[in-house]
């Protein structure tokens, strides 16, 4: 009896240790509101059913870890998954006869972050295979760079009509001003002409009484 257990111990960790999981990537980054494909490959037997076939897919958390994907004797079991990733989670039936987990995750959350583990049993075999994910938050991208221009943008608005409108008043205003200051101007230079002194004395003719002779000054 005790050889018995001993043999089947020895031949399970065989068939165990021939047995391989793997990820396609050990790491994942993604942001938030995008969707991501995580991806595990394990070894197949042509001589087994896919009704043996065992998978467990969880998120290891300190508090809980909640279930990504449950396949049970080679049925989807949804009612495994947890809330936090139902309806959000689609795989590739046809793709476990090639020995290839694909498992779709959309509308990713920046709590979808962490490290996941699938199990996967089998009747020749079982094995583990862990992947890290990273979501990021929408506003946690750098913001991209402007290039630089020679001249400052324009901060001021066109004119609005009723602006204009002042605009063209006050310009008339202006004008007539400006050419009424002129003509006052131009009066008033005139009249200070008009009553500076001759600057020549008058030509003064006198007759003198002795001789009758005509003197000019």
């Amino acid at each position: 009896m005790i050889c018995s257990i001993l043999l089947l111990i020895i031949l399970t960790s065989c068939v165990s240790g021939t047995f391989v999981v793997n990820v396609t990537q050990t790491s994942y980054q993604a942001e938030e509101n995008h969707h991501i494909t995580l991806e595990w490959t394990f070894t197949t037997n042509p001589h087994s059913s896919s009704n043996s076939l065992n998978i467990f897919c969880e998120l290891l958390t300190d508090l809980k870890n909640p279930v990504l994907f449950h396949l049970h004797e080679g049925v989807e079991v949804p009612e495994s998954q947890d809330e936090q990733f139902a309806g959000r989670v689609q795989w590739d039936k046809d793709l476990l006869r090639e020995g290839r987990l694909r498992l779709h995750l959309s509308r990713l959350r920046t709590n979808d972050s962490g490290l996941y583990l699938c199990d996967v049993l089998t009747s020749y075999g079982s094995n583990s295979g862990r992947c890290w994910l990273n979501v990021t938050a929408a506003r946690d991208r750098p913001e991209p760079e402007t290039p630089n221009t020679t001249s400052p943008p324009n901060t001021t608005s066109p004119p609005q009509p009723e602006s204009r409108g002042w605009i063209g008043l006050y310009c008339v205003v202006g004008l007539t001003t400006a050419a009424v200051l002129l003509i006052g101007c131009f009066c008033l230079f005139r009249n200070v002409l008009q009553r500076e002194p001759d600057s020549h004395p008058p030509n003064i003719s006198y007759r003198s009484a002795d001789d009758g002779l005509e003197f000019n000054h």
